[in-house]
């Protein structure tokens, strides 16, 4: 994600990255990939001006207000006419956003992901790489889609569902299911995998922006 930041930066100069924020306690007064480790969240307290963007499996969420959260799109990803993406959306390199297709609040997009046309993601939804998402996909809150999975147009993953790596969705999938496979079946009918409703569990970095 640092380095996002960075290739957005090439292209049109637009954030300082001031560092990281975690509440680890082997991450304190240390340094990730160059850049401080600034505290725990309470830092960003301190730091009024800045904005902030998750890590993909960040469980504090909900203790910054929405307006305080940066989206990040890599330069490298196609956006169509009519795209729009919420707060605390990360859409990594190689990605395609076709026209039209909406991601909620704290959506990740992984390397080489593709949503086509009209597919809506709802919040905290995050896709592994190289997902591909036909027209007019839904995808509910708190779902999980693996890597290299492909869905059919027009298929619903409802709400804390999780998708396995390679598979091939052709029909709907019920809330809080595991399915797997071509075509994909149903392995599990409960989805202990995300809890607490959220679809993310409990992550160890944090990246802060500002401005600039």
């Amino acid at each position: 994600m640092a380095r996002i930041v960075e290739r957005i930066n090439q292209v049109s100069p637009t954030w300082e990255l001031l560092g990281f924020v975690s509440d680890h306690r082997s991450l304190r007064s240390r340094s990730v990939d160059g850049q401080p480790v600034l505290g725990s969240i309470d830092a960003l307290a301190e730091l009024p001006a800045a904005a902030a963007v998750p890590e993909s499996e960040w469980w504090q969420l909900d203790e910054l207000p929405r307006e305080r959260w940066a989206s990040l799109v890599d330069p490298s990803c196609f956006v169509a006419a009519g795209v729009e993406v919420g707060r605390g959306c990360v859409v990594f390199p190689n990605g395609f956003l076709g026209s039209n297709a909406r991601l909620g609040d704290f959506v990740f997009c992984l390397a080489g992901c593709t949503i086509n046309h009209d597919a809506k993601l709802e919040e905290r939804v995050m896709l592994a790489s190289g997902v591909t998402l036909a027209g007019k996909v839904v995808v509910e809150r708190g779902s999980y889609v693996g890597q290299d999975a492909t869905v059919r147009q027009e298929v619903r993953i409802g709400r804390r569902a999780f998708v396995g790596m390679g598979s091939v969705v052709v029909r709907d999938v019920a809330p809080n299911t595991v399915v797997v496979g071509n075509p994909a079946r149903v392995l599990s009918e409960t989805n202990d995998v995300h809890r607490a409703g959220s679809g993310m569990g409990k992550g160890e970095f944090r990246r802060l922006q500002e401005r600039g």
